[in-house]
């Protein structure tokens, strides 16, 4: 049964939701198809209400009609950016089979130091590795910190270097003088005018990057990326989900193999392996924080692609080798 303050809440536009998304402290704000309403902060779930439908359909609403973006049966998925740089990500039935769910994921009001993910002296390897422009994939599951700890990665670039971003959801916010932001844009509702991350990364490489910033490696945009990284790219850097280092450069490799099947593996490797230099994997801490579990390099005379791990947690265990300076 709904509270007072529930019931005067779910008569504002947003159904209430504006009592966690006004607060700096909230990662993550979610409502499931039964109306529950579910919040992350400091990295724990919490529920703390209850929305109807009709709240939830009009909250959406209100969120999606200022970036003209349209949520109804013939098209029941939306991820879209707000002004404000938060990520929304809804569904309606029938893909959403108990009624109108969302999550919205916070804009970062500011950005983390490498201090905040590791300690000084994987912080200090980390530096060496940006400074070295080797190329870099940070892993991690999901909500684990890849894009804050990209961002982190990125602001260490020298400002006399001009970076460009790719992301399906423009989230990095760099403190670097000379960035390009670049974001994907959906079908129309004709199902034409797609740009997709490939579209990007391809207008991006004739725009004089002297590093590439991919938010999200997870489809074709991954053999043009291994490409880049081999022909002269240096220093780019891009997040890929995986469970692990080694689980980060097979999931590139799976990519790769699934836009050009007819690339023999030892090929995709050998493409890899010389692409990509450095893994960092990123992770929860048994207190729930996110921090750095792993940073590893690839050995480019080894067979298949191998990894030589350079720091683990907070101890640094072996020095770069590569570096493409």
């Amino acid at each position: 049964m709904c509270s007072v303050i529930d019931v005067i809440a779910e008569r504002s536009p947003l159904g209430g939701l504006e009592r966690w998304l006004g607060d700096p402290a909230i990662d993550e704000v979610i409502v499931n198809g039964r109306g529950d309403v579910w919040i992350e902060r400091g990295g724990t779930l919490l529920r703390v209400a209850t929305m109807s439908a009709v709240a939830v359909t009009t909250a959406l609403e209100h969120i999606l009609r200022p970036i003209g973006r349209r949520l109804d049966r013939s098209n029941p998925m939306v991820d879209a950016r707000l002004p404000d740089g938060s990520r929304v990500c809804a569904v309606l039935e029938p893909i959403a089979v108990d009624g109108p769910s969302l999550t919205i994921r916070r804009f970062a009001l500011r950005s983390l130091p490498l201090s905040a993910f590791a300690t000084p002296p994987v912080a200090g390897l980390l530096h060496t590795i940006v400074a070295a422009r080797c190329n870099m994939l940070v892993s991690g599951a999901t909500s684990s910190g890849k894009t804050t700890l990209l961002n982190a990665l990125a602001a260490l670039v020298p400002a006399t270097e001009r970076i460009i971003t790719l992301e399906d959801i423009a989230e990095l916010r760099l403190p670097h003088p000379h960035v390009l932001r670049l974001e994907t844009r959906p079908a129309s509702a004709e199902a034409t005018g797609e740009i997709t991350l490939a579209h990007l990364l391809r207008t991006a490489l004739r725009m004089r990057p002297d590093r590439i910033v991919l938010g999200e490696v997870r489809g074709t945009e991954a053999v043009q990326l291994v490409q880049a990284m081999n022909t002269g790219h240096d220093g780019s850097m891009a997040t890929v989900h995986a469970n692990s280092a080694v689980d980060a450069v097979a999931r590139v490799c799976s990519l790769v193999l699934q836009e050009v099947p007819g690339w023999p593996l030892d090929a995709i490797h050998d493409q890899v392996r010389r692409s990509i230099d450095v893994v960092v994997h990123v992770g929860r801490s048994t207190d729930n924080q996110r921090q750095v579990i792993e940073v590893c390099e690839s050995d480019p005379g080894a067979g298949g692609v191998q990894l030589r791990r350079l720091a683990d947690r907070a101890v640094v265990i072996a020095p770069l080798q590569r570096g493409r300076q």
